[in-house]
């Protein structure tokens, strides 16, 4: 029997489905949820938000060749873009696409945005399944939905990605409790653990208070299903794994009454980003102010480093946040001085297998900001030869010409140790 009302609400139910990383189960969990509800009679919209990665129709063993992206392009319309999985549930590829609304004339986004909105009127239900990262579409994806539903795994490094994930939400004005899920838990032993070491994270240096929204345990049924392009969610009702789902859908709708209704959707929120955005002057960087950055930075973590009593998640958010702070100023003039910066960090100062840690997020880190493609150079004109003077091959400012040098030491005295005599040359200066 249908357990949604008989028409759909004035505004529906968002919910944006994240986490720090990638290789979390985030996709997993939103197809199924999508599906736990449309079972339950809802109208849902699953949006992929994810235009690099689109997993959510592959999981279900399909390609579809419409997206968002061609619906703003003029090539098809909104329904023609639309896929229906099982049990009513409809998929909207692309979801990202919207960023392209940026560059259009007003006029014409806002057509759009109208067009989006008025759709969305039909749905009691719309899930985002966001890309991971901290990039400024997955910040919005997360903002224009009414609640946000963070997953986060028994890895360590998806509990200090969430928290950065949240610090950021936290510092661009975010202020709605996240609700957390604990995906491929042992148990809910396990679970309940993992949730309270980010509950007392969050408090302690966000003071956020995230909402338990419950857990999905590890399960080789689960694992199979991802293999077979068949979720959980489309087995018998007897099934533990669908079980699960039916659960958390439950869950969500608690959570969802508990919340404060939204006076827009999802299409407003992004018209009003763009409109913001059209009318914010353009700040370019100036590259000594990049250079301070990195250096007040460098300053902070050396701090953190040295002092006993901080932690390792304390130290991956200073690096992060100075990612947040710079991945949008790299153009020409700045890259190469974030790059010196990257090498002169202390590194060498953390125990190897935090050294490791920090280098892994590194990279992660680093595979989210995307450099200006360089234009060719073009071969200069021939120049005069100048002639080459050879470098020194030591240092002649403290030690003086290299003759004197050598007969000073051919001339030491026997009970003279050679320190000492260097340092008597020197000024001291040799050990410095």
């Amino acid at each position: 029997m249908s357990e949604s009302s008989a028409q759909a609400p004035r505004h529906p139910r968002i919910l944006a489905v994240t986490g720090g990383k990638g290789g979390i189960g985030k996709t997993s969990v939103s197809l199924n949820l999508a599906l736990a509800l449309s079972r339950q009679g809802n109208r849902v919209l699953l949006l992929d938000g994810d235009t690099d990665l689109a997993n959510v129709t592959i999981m279900l063993g399909q390609y579809p060749r419409l997206s968002l992206a061609d619906v703003l392009a003029g090539t098809c319309t909104l329904e023609q873009a639309i896929f229906e999985a099982p049990y009513g549930l409809h998929i909207l590829p692309g979801a990202s696409g919207v960023e392209r609304c940026m560059g259009i004339a007003p006029s014409d986004r806002l057509a759009v945005m109208r067009g989006l909105a008025s759709f969305e009127k039909h749905y009691d239900y719309i899930l985002i399944d966001t890309a991971a990262g901290l990039q400024d579409n997955v910040i919005h994806m997360i903002a224009s939905a009414a609640l946000a539903c963070v997953v986060v795994t028994p890895d360590p490094t998806s509990l200090t990605d969430a928290f950065s994930l949240i610090k950021v939400l936290r510092r661009r004005g975010y202020r709605r409790t996240p609700s957390v899920l604990i995906n491929m838990a042992k148990n809910a032993g396990q679970a309940q653990g993992i949730f309270q070491r980010f509950y007392t994270a969050l408090q302690k240096h966000l003071d956020v208070t995230p909402h338990y929204l419950g857990a999905i345990w590890r399960d080789d049924t689960l694992r199979e299903s991802v293999r077979l392009q068949r979720p959980v969610s489309l087995s018998a009702p007897s099934d533990p794994c669908y079980r699960q789902f039916r659960v958390l859908a439950d869950m969500l709708k608690v959570r969802f009454n508990q919340l404060e209704p939204r006076r827009s959707g999802f299409a407003a929120y992004w018209n009003r980003v763009a409109e913001r955005q059209a009318s914010a002057p353009q700040v370019k960087v100036a590259p000594v102010v990049i250079e301070q950055r990195w250096l007040d930075w460098s300053n902070q973590l050396q701090a953190l480093i040295n002092h006993p009593d901080s932690t390792s998640i304390q130290q991956y958010n200073a690096l992060t946040s100075c990612f947040v702070q710079l991945g949008e100023t790299i153009n020409e003039d700045t890259i190469e001085i974030i790059q010196t910066g990257l090498a002169s960090m202390p590194w060498e100062r953390l125990p190897g297998a935090q050294r490791e840690h920090f280098a892994a997020h590194l990279r992660h880190l680093a595979d989210q900001i995307s450099p200006p493609r360089r234009e060719p150079a073009r071969p200069a004109a021939p120049a005069k030869r100048r002639r080459q003077v050879p470098e020194p091959r030591y240092d002649e400012v403290r030690f003086g010409h290299q003759d004197s040098l050598l007969r000073a030491l051919r001339e030491q005295p026997d009970n003279v140790s050679l320190d000492t005599l260097l340092d008597t040359l020197t000024g001291g200066r040799s050990r410095k």
